[in-house]
């Protein structure tokens, strides 16, 4: 029919003969004039009686029934009569939520405590649940994203009210970019106390919303179960990304606890007083109404969108044809459902020379032919097919520039605005395939059983990455004016690397210059923000990376910039029995910045920082801290080696490497 809004229908009012009653098929009639009339619709005075004769007064008492049913509805007294109350109960809603977390395998709820929570924390705990608390609300959902890319399922992190949500709100975009699958649970004022001044109440939805890919407020104990299922099965289906679920207090603590606080004392003496008992007493009877009844917990579907027959089968007749084909792998072939290890088998059949980034950084091992480090730009111009598997055109790809437009580019991408980003601007895909980019490469690897790579072409891109490293190496052993040359400490660190390290990657330029030196023994080995480039992830990171991998060596790589947003967390590590390495790169100076600040503008305001004692501080935090200065140089791996030996003893280690300054990077800003 349309909007009923500014438009006008007649519609004749049912009346009923005298000494006649309704028929039921009348009364739905007269439910619906009532219900379009509350939607704009007019009616047609003409058109009120059906007979002259017609002189019923039933319909005004049809009306009244309508509205009271309608009243009776919105303040919840009709689903009282299909739900049992348990007033004696001494259940709680956090019990419920914990259940639904450890249905779907949830291990580790990453939290800051509060009151509004508490419920939570407490039942999660009883069922197994591990809780970890941190020093700030950020680094739980930065703990809870890395558990979201190395276990497969979702990460939870739970805060308080208002300040606690809104100190997420930088962790939960960095999760969106990097299309995590994480579940942030906030606590709220209670539903009946909003916009009433209450401790920490504001509108977090609405804060929320442009973040994440579900947002719901609980409002009845019985909602509890459904939404957190759906809104953990949102968060892993089509792209994955971040959901948010709000849970007023009063749904989260028991009836005894919720009637004390939200209920008058005493008898009520006027009309009004007795009314708004009433009101009061019925809304905690319906809040509770079916709370405790047996509910499915289990996983709901995951939707993982998938190229189609025909579409893997016209990349399968453009490869084969391919004389100097490229892959370049991102974050998303890491995604479930297919396995790390099957994918890297099909990409070893097909032996196509790869380029890794983001997540899929280690894919292929650490000495694999078929991983090209160095060059990517010249390779790229020379390609003929390139295969954008989960690779987006934005920044890290100068938007598409570096493309050739001479070359059949295959894009694969769960989301459709990510697969297309920047197309028909500066590149023009060949196919593009809206679909999950790991399972399309099992699928392209079966289908070009027998093709085989042309070797010279992967033998010229491995020639040019062996000379690039040995001038990467010939600059690390040059001097600096003062302390010690960083390349020098990434390839000293590097080399120590066990087969069993996972990186985490939180800086500006020692962490840029990292990306091209330091190479992670696996896949799902390496632990950068993604796109968003957020600072202040590492200690999350490395929080969440070392519970789901107690057996690996955790390393964080920190400029000394970032490391000021996450440094207390070595409180953390301390208190979870959660031994990491951080390696500071410190250099006094915000050096990404100044780097191209300096020269541009001829200023180096806010970028000067100071060559501080950030070893103390971890020691003072109970971890065990080294100071690396030029006078180590010579000793460098003996210092490496015995941070190593402090974490397999159980401590958080800091290493303070005071390093200099280098060209390595000039030219390196991106706009």
């Amino acid at each position: 029919m349309g909007s009923a809004q500014g438009k006008q229908s007649s519609l004749a009012v049912p009346r009923c003969p005298p000494g006649e009653s309704f028929l039921p098929g009348q009364i739905y009639g007269a439910a619906c004039w009532v219900i379009l009339c509350q939607q704009g619709f007019t009616m047609d005075p003409a058109t009120v009686s059906t007979s002259s004769s017609c002189n019923c007064t039933l319909f005004p008492a049809v009306l009244l029934v309508m509205a009271l049913l309608m009243a009776a509805h919105k303040l919840g007294l009709l689903c009282q009569l299909w739900h049992k109350v348990e007033p004696k109960s001494p259940r709680h809603g956090g019990e419920l939520v914990a259940e639904v977390l450890k249905a779907h395998r949830v291990r580790y709820l990453f939290t800051l405590v509060g009151g509004h929570i508490s419920p939570i924390l407490v039942a999660s705990e009883k069922l197994g649940i591990r809780v970890v608390d941190t020093r700030h609300e950020a680094t739980a959902v930065f703990a809870a994203d890395a558990v979201a890319r190395l276990s497969g399922t979702v990460g939870v992190a739970a805060v308080t009210a208002g300040p606690g949500v809104t100190n997420t709100i930088t962790a939960v975009k960095n999760a969106q970019m990097a299309e995590s699958p994480v579940l942030l649970i906030g606590g709220a004022a209670s539903r009946l106390q909003k916009g009433r001044g209450a401790l920490q109440d504001i509108d977090q939805m609405s804060l929320l919303r442009p973040l994440c890919k579900f947002c719901a407020s609980v409002q009845t104990v019985r909602e509890i179960v459904p939404v957190l299922r759906r809104a953990i099965a949102t968060a892993q289906s089509d792209t994955p990304g971040p959901v948010f679920v709000e849970f007023p207090v009063d749904v989260l603590y028991p009836y005894h606890v919720v009637e004390k606080e939200l209920t008058p004392k005493g008898s009520p003496k006027t009309f009004i007083a007795k009314a708004m008992s009433w009101y009061q007493h019925n809304f905690l009877r319906n809040l509770f109404a079916g709370a405790w009844e047996t509910q499915d917990l289990f996983p709901l579907p995951v939707h993982v969108p998938q190229a189609t027959a025909k579409q893997v089968q016209q990349c399968v007749e453009l490869v084969s044809r391919a004389k100097k084909p490229i892959i370049l792998l991102g974050s998303q072939v890491t995604l479930p459902p297919t396995p790390v290890e099957e994918l890297r088998a099909a990409l070893e059949d097909l032996a196509i020379p790869c380029f890794l980034g983001g997540m899929a950084r280690g894919m292929l091992g650490r000495d694999s032919p078929l991983h090209i480090h160095q060059n990517r730009r010249e390779a790229l111009k020379e390609a003929d097919v390139v295969i954008l598997a989960g690779t987006v055109c934005d920044f890290r790809l100068s938007y598409g520039r570096v493309l050739s437009r001479y070359s059949k580019i295959i894009a694969v991408n769960r989301n459709r605005s990510q697969l297309l980003l920047n197309s028909d601007i500066f590149w023009k895909p060949q196919v593009t395939i809206q679909g999950d980019a790991s399972s399309f490469l099992l699928c392209l690897s079966r289908g070009l059983k027998g093709y085989s790579c042309p070797q010279d072409w992967a033998a010229s891109l491995k020639d040019n990455d062996h000379q690039k490293e040995k001038a990467n190496r010939e600059k690390a052993e040059k001097p600096t004016e003062q302390h010690l040359n960083p390349l020098k400490v990434l390839h000293h660190m590097d080399a120590l690397l066990p087969e069993n390290s996972l990186l985490v990657l939180d800086g500006g330029d020692f962490v840029g210059s990292a990306a091209y030196i330091v190479q992670p023994p696996g896949p799902l080995c390496w632990l950068d923000p993604g796109a968003f480039g957020t600072l202040g992830i590492g200690g999350g990171f490395a929080l969440g990376a070392k519970l789901c991998r107690p057996d690996s060596e955790v390393w964080i790589l920190y400029g000394d910039g970032s490391l000021g947003y996450s440094i207390l967390e070595f409180d953390t590590f301390v208190r979870h029995k959660t031994p990491v390495i951080a390696l500071v790169g410190n250099d006094a100076c915000w050096s990404q910045i100044a780097r191209e600040q300096v020269p541009m503008l001829g200023s180096n305001v806010a970028c000067g920082l100071a060559y501080l004692d950030y070893h103390t501080v971890a020691e003072g935090l109970g971890g065990r801290g080294f100071l690396l200065t030029r006078q180590d140089e010579g000793n460098l791996d003996n210092m490496l080696r015995a941070a190593q030996e402090q974490c397999i003893q159980g401590h958080p280690v800091l290493i303070n490497a005071l390093i200099g300054r280098t060209n390595f990077r000039d030219g390196s800003i991106s706009m």
